[in-house]
């Protein structure tokens, strides 16, 4: 039986008994995202705009705290939202590309026919999907996507429906396909196949498309780097003055 666990109620994960970070958490520790408090106030600004009469009439009924309140959590709702999506076509995707029949909600078919449709056009052939992997060595965990062939190739690939493709996928992928290690259905550890190429399949209402990132070995380096930031925020915040 394999080391590694994961609790699904607290999103972590266990290697050998020990928490062990995982890759998107570890991306998010080390890696800055600059672009991230405009969004949040291009949310927070928009829904002032389109509710500018209800709020105002919240703000006399209700006062300022609670109003001020609700537009301060917009930006976790629309990130909870697309993450609902994400996940949900995640799970779907999982089912078709295995050529299983699903039953899928109207709000999600567009995004699931793309996905269907380029699977169908680059005759791809799923290897592993939704696989725990992990790295010892590197001390790190993560859930794959999808590994499939590609012709005489060999992918790892993460499927993404965001509004646009970020370097720092690569990352991710480069983080995944370095893994000592995968958990095959029975449970037990197998080793992580040699990965010749990576990228992302960007799943939108309007069509899918794969984008591959150029090196693994670049983005792997990269991943490392950040992954030495991100061990050491535990260290800079007790610097804190209390």
């Amino acid at each position: 039986m394999s080391g590694l666990e994961f609790d699904a109620g607290r999103h972590r994960y266990l290697l050998d008994g020990e928490r062990v970070p995982g890759v998107t958490t570890i991306i998010g520790k080390g890696l800055p995202k600059p672009g991230l408090p405009y969004w949040s106030a291009r949310v927070v600004a928009q829904a002032a705009v389109d509710e500018v009469e209800g709020l105002a009439a919240r703000v006399e009924r209700e006062g300022g705290v609670p109003v001020v309140t609700d537009l301060r959590r917009r930006p976790w709702r629309a990130r909870d939202k697309a993450a609902v999506r994400g996940t949900d076509v995640h799970a779907l995707a999982e089912q078709v590309v295995h050529g299983r029949e699903v039953e899928v909600p109207g709000r999600l078919a567009s995004f699931v026919q793309a996905y269907v449709d380029l699977v169908d056009d680059l005759e791809l052939e799923p290897v592993l999907t939704e696989a725990r992997l992990a790295n010892r060595a590197s001390w790190y965990a993560g859930t794959c996507d999808l590994v499939a062939t590609i012709g005489d190739d060999l992918w790892l690939l993460d499927l993404k429906t965001s509004k646009s493709v970020h370097g720092s996928f690569a990352l991710q992928t480069a983080a995944y396909a370095t893994a000592e290690f995968f958990v095959d259905t029975d449970g037990t550890e197998q080793p992580m196949p040699h990965i010749d190429r990576m990228g992302v399949i960007h799943i939108t209402p309007d069509g899918a498309r794969l984008h591959e990132f150029p090196s693994i070995s670049d983005a792997w380096g990269a991943f490392v780097a950040v992954k030495a930031v991100a061990d050491l925020i535990p260290t800079i915040d007790s610097w804190d003055m209390k």
